[in-house]
């Protein structure tokens, strides 16, 4: 035992090839970081001088990978260069395999979004404009395919008969279909809000169920920012069958409300608040003038009525408060200089007579 201790110790061959072994793998190391400070920058500073800025998305999707593949192949040649056997090289040679294979995938993987990047570049000099809400949900089909044929050549590289693993799946299909119809649905329901366009990423809608911002889409539900910063994630299927009213579509914003005036108002007065009120909105910068309405419109329980109807032009709900609390300040003027008083509910009682000291007497005797 000590003899071969000492000859394993003294094998001057051993060592060499152990060394040679390291090295191997050290020059590799050496090739990954002369790549990542030198080369990458060059190929990268090259390709943004091409008009198009495809080779600049190929390369930095693949920069990592390829950073990855030197360490890989270092390894590799260590291994197969090593004075013993760790590792049979039909074995290791599958792994190389395997390894770049799945190193290629996250090249590809990395691209996907740049791609549809250039895809929407290119629809928008042809003047179509390609929703944002279908991007993502684009990149994340394309991206589930890619995974699933590289899984599947992988398996087939190790000898898994995927044809065979299909045919099951197609067997198993309906218990498969049964056990997961919800999920199946809100893929389905995911599909639908893509293809139908009801709301896009960033806009706000409202639903029976929620309402806020909506921040993504995925196969299986959407997320919505709430008002409050809380998100809210909806399954697909129940968003795709509620009605969404899509606030970010709107053109115009509505306001409609009734101004009650005290019953005392002379009819003069109450013409001329009309008629300086719907000036006000004929000549406010803020308001939609295709829609403006100002009348005397009926005699209230307790107040004379007055109808307006009109649309701002902004949609933003900060921008909206704003032009509406500088119309309501400037119609409190137009009533403070008319000296018009707003309505408040109120009852009169009516007493037609009192009665006299006798008959409160008469009554009192009875």
């Amino acid at each position: 035992m000590e003899t071969y201790t000492y000859e394993f110790w003294t094998d001057t061959e051993l060592w060499t090839d152990i060394g040679i072994s390291v090295g191997i793998l050290l020059l590799f190391l050496l090739f990954r970081k002369l790549f990542t400070r030198y080369v990458f920058k060059l190929v990268l500073s090259l390709s943004r001088k091409v008009p198009t800025d495809i080779f600049s998305y190929i390369v930095v999707a693949f920069e990592k990978p390829i950073r990855t593949l030197f360490v890989v192949i270092g390894i590799y040649f260590a291994l197969i260069t090593a004075p013993f056997e760790l590792i049979k090289l039909a074995t290791a040679n599958k792994i190389l395999q395997t390894v770049i294979g799945i190193l290629f995938t996250w090249g590809i993987f990395n691209f996907i979004p740049s791609s549809f990047k250039l895809f929407t570049s290119f629809t928008n000099r042809i003047d179509y404009q390609l929703d944002q809400i279908v991007i993502p949900f684009l990149t994340k089909v394309v991206r589930a395919i890619l995974i699933g044929l590289a899984l599947s050549l992988t398996l087939d590289l190790w000898g898994y008969n995927v044809s065979g693993f299909v045919a099951g799946l197609g067997l198993g299909g309906l218990a498969f279909a049964l056990a997961a119809q919800e999920t199946l649905k809100n893929l389905l329901g995911g599909f639908i809000i893509v293809t139908e366009k009801p709301f896009s990423i960033g806009e706000w809608i409202k639903t029976p169920s929620v309402e806020g911002t909506v921040e993504d889409i995925t196969f299986r539900s959407t997320k919505v920012r709430t008002f409050a910063q809380a998100v809210v994630t909806v399954p697909n299927s129940v968003l795709s069958n509620e009605a969404i009213i899509n606030w970010s579509k709107m053109g115009k914003r509505q306001i409609q409300f009734q101004l009650g005036v005290q019953y005392d108002t002379p009819r003069e007065k109450l013409e001329t608040v009309v008629r300086r009120i719907e000036s006000l909105l004929q000549n406010h910068d803020d308001v939609h003038q295709e829609t403006i309405m100002v009348r005397f419109d009926n005699f209230g329980d307790s107040s004379l009525n007055v109808f307006l109807y009109f649309f701002t032009k902004t949609t933003v709900w900060a921008e909206f408060l704003r032009v509406k609390e500088d119309i309501n300040f400037k119609i409190m003027e137009i009533l403070e200089e008319e000296g018009v008083q707003v309505a408040f509910p109120t009852r009169t009682l009516h007493i037609s007579s009192m009665p006299n000291e006798e008959e409160r007497k008469e009554y009192s005797v009875q």
